[in-house]
């Protein structure tokens, strides 16, 4: 772990173990400005506009990866998070806490934890209702990711009308989206959402996602998320505990947690595992898919059982 400059920032932390590394600003957040392959691409988007930036009321999205509460509103979820985080850990976990947003009472702690074998990163988000009431919120964990990628939910088992009547998954579609838009793709085993340059319109969609994992390839790499889904437990927007959202600029890879009223004092929690791989060429249908990624994410899933 060492402090150095990055993006215009003089003191953010860089964490690595020989094969990938991430780096984490400092002077605002929580955030992960950087994630992937030593001397490779970052994987995050990063806006050179706002890089360097600190201080000042105006919401930055700065790129990288943040911590959120939902459901999302304004000005409530916006709260800019342009000043320092304390900053606590060692060679392998840092730990970032922001100050109380002033607006909401909620503040936000993010744990990392690079593993020294794997090319995984464990990623606790807290947020803590520092109220004098309870407050029901869910934790919501976004990756901006860099263009020109496709993003991965995968889909429900297919079932025939005669096995079964009843449906297997919910799913949220926003206002500005357009089923019909070329960037998504509505397969039988997994639903794709492509990152294009070229359309200025937004879009976006929420899944019910029970098999918890996510992923995003770009440029032969490939980053996958994992998260746990709570049968039964009441998930923000429609029932939604995975979010894909593009538009020109960027394509937002998102969990998120069950629904908790949490008492003032008190903690929710979200965990994500994060997996980096390299050199995963697909095609955005479900057979390469299949072949190519899906090998990926089981081999994720075995590391957590370890």
């Amino acid at each position: 772990m060492e402090v150095m400059s990055y993006g215009g920032w003089e003191k953010c932390i860089r964490m690595e173990n020989g094969k990938i590394e991430l780096v984490v600003t400092q002077e605002v957040g929580p955030r992960v400005i950087r994630a992937g392959f030593i001397g490779k691409q970052n994987l995050f988007k990063e806006f050179p506009d706002q890089k360097g930036k600190v201080g000042g009321d105006e919401w930055r999205i700065y790129g990288g990866h943040r911590l959120w509460h939902a459901p999302e509103a304004i000005p409530r979820t916006y709260f800019p998070d342009n000043h320092p985080v304390a900053v606590a850990g060692n060679k392998n976990i840092l730990v970032l806490t922001a100050e109380t947003e002033n607006t909401s009472g909620i503040q936000k702690k993010l744990i990392l934890q690079l593993s020294e074998n794997e090319n995984r990163i464990k990623v606790t988000h807290q947020l803590f209702n520092q109220n004098l009431w309870p407050v029901e919120f869910a934790v919501w964990s976004l990756s901006v990711m860099n263009i020109g990628g496709t993003a991965i939910v995968p889909q429900e088992q297919f079932v025939p009308h005669t096995d079964l009547l009843t449906p297997i998954r919910p799913m949220a579609l926003w206002g500005y989206t357009n089923m019909n838009d070329p960037r998504w793709r509505w397969g039988q085993r997994y639903v794709t959402l492509q990152q294009r340059t070229d359309m200025k319109e937004p879009t976006k969609a929420g899944f019910g996602n029970k098999k918890g994992w996510v992923a995003y390839g770009v440029n032969g790499f490939l980053f996958i998320k994992i998260s746990s889904y709570q049968d039964g437990a009441s998930y923000p927007d429609y029932g939604s505990s995975t979010e894909l959202y593009t538009n020109p600029d960027i394509c937002e890879v998102e969990t998120l947690s069950p629904l908790k009223l949490i008492n003032p004092g008190e903690m929710h929690e979200h965990i994500e595992n994060w997996f980096l791989y390299s050199d995963v060429q697909f095609k955005n249908t479900d057979e390469s898919i299949d072949r190519n990624v899906l090998p990926m994410v089981e081999k994720s899933m075995e590391i957590l059982k370890g």
